[in-house]
């Protein structure tokens, strides 16, 4: 055999016992008479000890020879570590060497296999095989297998089907871009991969499964950011016989499950938020709660006293960051530089300090008397030491500028604690959006969505003001979640796809197959999907999903080890019927 123990179990007990270990060589360390060598392997390190006087020199001269990241095997004894280490579960022992061998060799690797790597970003992705080898990754890789496996006892407790879907689907004009996939046996036709599985677990509705999931692939061909990879894991599941509460009660409970398993927290009932207030008070429909700076309308109090800026605005809005008076003119200035640019797109940024010993200053004093600027103090319930920032413009540009604004300030204030939670459900989203390129209406979540039952009526009206059957589950400012109770009637289906500008035809070709199915007695079902990547993430403490992921893509879609997308084959596009007329 390899080996009889890990590199992670050994202790004080097992002095005496002769062992056989595998891994690789951390460190070595020579001291003449004496070298040490730190073994690795995925459960922990263990010291090997040389020792001039108790082991044989040719050992000894073959143990000098070996470098960092070697492969090895070590026979010997455990014995008492004379300089313990209380940092390591092994610390109190260590292997006098009897026999080794050398595995594999290894060439010096391109940045330290370290917690704490000297390797930057895109190095370590080219290497990943050897990045998995350190501590940091490693162990988010761990947690994220664990997150899976409570995730699957979870759901199979609650009677829930784990079915795979088809990866090969049909491409649908909805939603973000697809990928495609030529047909080599049916030319000039092209398969899609999924975005989700949502007709698919529709389908299994019909079928009569009842409750479905699984941790399913999905690809979208869309701009990447931290959060974002072009293909990506659900945790994607539909129930049959439900109405909303159900789905909500249900999967609430599997993240509180989840939250008690991996850290211990217990919640009540999760609170609610409809759309609308969501971006009233936050300006986005995934607010963080941790903190406050809730949004504060001033239209009443600032408009009509001859400031251009706010008199011609349709919205005057700001936040009260809490004791923050203390900001000088160039951290102010700062500030205004920062919402000004492109990626937030303000015009600028108006400040009011309330200061400790109860002055007033304000970049608009010229405008505004004292009097003026304690109602603004005053409906903003600022505290002296507090800073109130404002921004005004349209309402549909100025809530998503604020929004920015107050995250920006509370991770620079220290108010996100990853340690911290703070779930939320939204609900209440509009059914439709209007898309002023497009000229018409687009749907918010996807065109299965169904209406809240009183506002059926308004499709024929006033279908801007219809509110969906949807709900997105949030955390820490993040949507981990989001579905809806979907359309289960062959009528009203075709009504919603009529109002997104599908012609019947069209419905036909890209949704025939659902719409037949919905002839033969579909049940009422919903579901919901969680971003599985994200969610591991935010448990993990962080936002960044890449390091939860164990072959990422960069920020350009690129895989940086196998040096993909590539360009493929002459006789391979003569297969596919495909001929490449730009590069």
């Amino acid at each position: 055999m390899y080996r009889t123990n890990t590199c992670g179990e050994l202790n004080e007990s097992n002095i005496g016992q002769k062992v056989i270990l595998a891994g690789w060589i951390q460190t070595i360390r020579d001291k003449g008479f004496l070298t040490w060598i730190d073994l690795r392997d995925r459960y922990g390190i263990t010291q090997l000890v040389f020792d001039e006087q108790r082991t044989d020199k040719n050992l000894i001269d073959k143990a000098k020879k070996l470098g960092r990241e070697f492969v090895i095997q070590a026979s010997g004894t455990v014995i008492e570590r004379s300089s313990k280490n209380p940092n390591l579960p092994t610390g109190a022992i260590e292997i006098l060497v009897e026999e080794l061998s050398i595995l594999n060799p290894s060439l010096v690797p391109p940045f330290t296999i370290e917690d704490e790597t000297d390797g930057g970003e895109e190095l370590r992705m080219k290497y990943r095989y050897l990045d998995i080898r350190r501590n940091p990754v490693k162990e988010k890789l761990i947690f994220r297998s664990k997150v899976a496996q409570l995730v699957r006892n979870y759901l199979s407790q609650e009677g829930f089907i784990e079915v795979e879907t088809p990866v090969l689907i049909k491409s649908t004009p909805e939603g973000a871009r697809d990928f495609v996939v030529p047909s080599r046996m049916n030319p000039g036709q092209f398969y899609a991969l999924p975005q989700s599985p949502q007709t698919f677990k529709q389908l299994l509705m019909v079928g009569g499964l009842d409750k479905y999931f699984q941790l399913v692939k999905c690809f979208r061909d869309e701009d990447l950011r931290a959060d974002r990879q072009p293909e990506f894991t659900q945790i994607d599941c539909e129930m049959s016989f439900v109405e909303q509460e159900d789905i909500l009660r249900t999967f609430e409970g599997l993240t509180k499950h989840l939250l008690k398993e991996l850290k211990n927290l217990s919640f009540d009932k999760f609170p609610r938020m409809t759309y609308a207030e969501a971006m009233k008070k936050y300006g986005n429909d995934k607010p963080d709660i941790r903190f406050g700076m809730e949004f504060i309308e001033f239209n009443e109090e600032l408009q009509n006293s001859g400031f251009k800026v706010f008199d011609d605005a349709e919205l005057v809005v700001g936040i009260n960051v809490e004791k923050c008076a203390v900001y000088t003119r160039k951290q102010l200035d700062e500030l205004t530089d920062w919402v000004k640019r492109p990626q937030i797109g303000a015009s600028g940024l108006v400040y009011i300090r309330y200061n400790e010993d109860g002055s007033i200053k304000s970049s608009v004093d010229k405008f505004y008397s004292e009097e003026k600027l304690k109602v603004v103090i005053q409906k903003a319930n600022a505290q002296p030491g507090d800073l109130i920032l404002i921004l005004s413009g349209q309402a549909h540009k100025v809530r998503p500028q604020l929004s920015a604004l107050r995250m920006e300030l509370a991770e620079r204030l220290g108010l996100r604690d990853p340690e911290v939670y703070a779930p939320l459900w939204i609900v209440d989203f509009p059914l439709l959006e209007w898309d002023e390129e497009e000229n018409r209406y687009v749907a918010m979540h996807h065109p299965f969505t169904s209406p809240k039952p009183e506002d059926i009526s308004l499709l024929d009206t006033h279908p801007g003001e219809v509110r969906a059957n949807a709900y997105d589950l949030v955390l820490n400012g993040n949507e981990i979640g989001g579905g809806s109770v979907r359309i289960y009637n062959k009528e009203l289906q075709g009504k919603m796809l009529s109002l997104l500008g599908f012609s019947q035809e069209e419905a036909e070709a890209q949704f025939g197959f659902l719409m037949n199915a919905f002839k033969f007695g579909a049940p009422p079902h919903g579901g919901i999907a969680f971003g599985f990547d994200r969610f591991v993430a935010i448990l993990g403490g962080q936002e960044v999903i890449r390091d939860y992921i164990a072959f990422p893509k960069n920020n350009s879609g690129r895989d940086v080890m196998i040096d993909a997308p590539s360009y493929i084959h002459e006789q391979q596009l003569e297969e596919l019927n495909l001929k490449i007329t730009k590069e």
